[in-house]
């Protein structure tokens, strides 16, 4: 096997600092206070994933490129493991309450079941139970 990552952080531009905290924290993930301060924050996905929300000003000094147009244009869809299909409905059932946007209809492919919403600036994230063993076994 060739290389394997250790830990991933997904960088994401936010209007907000301050609203996607407060939405994320409804949602219910947790902040490293180490990496936060008014241009940025550490969202915690698990002890190896975590997401640096940084204001769109802050996010700019690392790129040379345009800012997607969350609200035309979609970049990335950033899907994290559910353990069941009903946790799949509460977490997509949190951002929502949160002020998140549906942005599709749950999708069920059997062994696969999933359910998209779009965040508070327009970033797409997917909830996904996958049954476990390969698709042909599930």
């Amino acid at each position: 096997m060739g290389f394997q990552a250790g830990q991933l952080f997904v960088n994401l531009p936010v209007n907000d600092l301050q609203a996607s905290i407060n939405f994320f924290t409804a949602f219910g993930f947790g902040f490293n206070s180490h990496f936060t301060d008014e241009n940025a924050t550490c969202m915690i996905l698990n002890d190896i994933t975590f997401v640096m929300l940084l204001t769109k000003e802050f996010f700019k000094t690392f790129v040379s490129k345009e800012i997607v147009d969350t609200s035309s244009h979609t970049e990335v869809i950033l899907a994290f493991s559910a353990s069941s299909r009903e946790e799949v409905h509460e977490l997509v059932d949190k951002a929502l309450a949160a002020g998140g946007k549906k942005y599709n209809d749950p999708i069920d492919h059997g062994f696969m079941y999933s359910w998209s919403f779009q965040d508070i600036d327009g970033h797409l994230w997917e909830s996904v139970y996958m049954e476990e063993g390969t698709p042909e076994q599930a």
